[in-house]
């Protein structure tokens, strides 16, 4: 039987404008009022289990790729941290790039509003259209974001995870190389190859969704994950229950036991409630 659910947001749980609509927040109330659990297992930084438009659905959030997770009570359960010296390694040596630090309470940029921004150059003008849904929701959340921090100041926190985009290639390659160089420290999980999504090496989804599923008592094949892209391989790859969107990339395919439906078509809120009514006629069916 499932009990956790655990499920990617963009291209997996979000609709084709990467937003919540009334079929997929339906969909988890659903879910979670039968008292199954309902993970969102995403890169998006999670402070509080309302964001994103999950206000009143009872999700549990397993963000920044996993290394800052809050139970369904929005209490911080875990959260991990980047070492303080390949941080200021990294920053010293790329002072272009306009990093942000994400702490449990706060992120911490080291450039501008408008230097970040500028990352966001490369985008092609589909892939804009697109993402109109999440960066209105990235200028509310805004608000969690202080600006042109100094590195001592970044430093004085736990940093969890660090995003960072960039419109110049040639300098988006020497990052690329300078984090392979640190594998052993740090793993580099990003949702679309044109960002950076950087995380302590032991700190990944399929991690974070296991350390939920402990917390509540729940065994790891009573877990389902859904999932689409190159930060969801390792829960896919982890749970006995895992699925892929039919418009994932061929290595989350290939991670995932099955393929499903198109997110843009809601397979995965539709997905998980066609589970909880299997469940529920078997149990039906057995105490007959």
């Amino acid at each position: 039987m499932i009990k956790l659910f655990a499920t990617d947001l963009d291209g997996t749980l979000l609709n084709a404008f990467h937003k919540v609509d009334r079929t997929i927040h339906r969909a988890v109330r659903t879910a979670t009022d039968a008292g199954a659990h309902v993970v969102v297992a995403t890169g998006r930084t999670f402070r509080r289990t309302s964001d994103f438009g999950f206000a009143g659905t009872g999700i549990d959030a397993a963000g920044c790729n996993g290394s800052l997770i809050l139970n369904r009570e929005g209490e911080v359960i875990y959260h991990g941290v980047i070492d303080p010296a390949f941080l200021e390694t990294m920053i010293r040596a790329f002072p272009q790039i306009c990093f942000e630090c994400v702490g449990v309470r706060n992120t911490y940029a080291t450039g501008s509003f408008e230097e970040r921004q500028a990352g966001f150059r490369t985008d092609r003008p589909l892939q804009r259209i697109a993402m109109v849904g999440m960066r209105r929701r990235r200028k509310l959340m805004s608000t969690d974001t202080l600006f042109s921090q100094p590195l001592s100041t970044i430093l004085g926190h736990d940093i969890c995870k660090v995003n960072a985009r960039t419109a110049d290639e040639a300098l988006g390659r020497e990052l690329t190389a300078f984090l392979a160089d640190h594998q052993d420290t740090v793993v580099n999980t990003p949702f679309q190859p044109v960002m950076f999504e950087i995380t302590d090496k032991a700190d990944n989804k399929g991690a974070a969704v296991a350390r939920l599923a402990a917390y509540y008592g729940i065994d790891e094949d009573e877990v389902a994950v859904y999932g689409d892209g190159g930060n969801d391989l390792v829960m896919l790859d982890r749970f006995e229950h895992s699925f892929a969107t039919s418009n994932a990339s061929d290595a989350a395919k290939q991670a995932a036991g099955t393929v499903i439906g198109n997110c843009a078509f809601h397979a995965v809120p539709k997905h998980m409630l066609k589970t909880l009514r299997d469940q529920a006629a078997t149990q039906r069916y057995t105490t007959i």
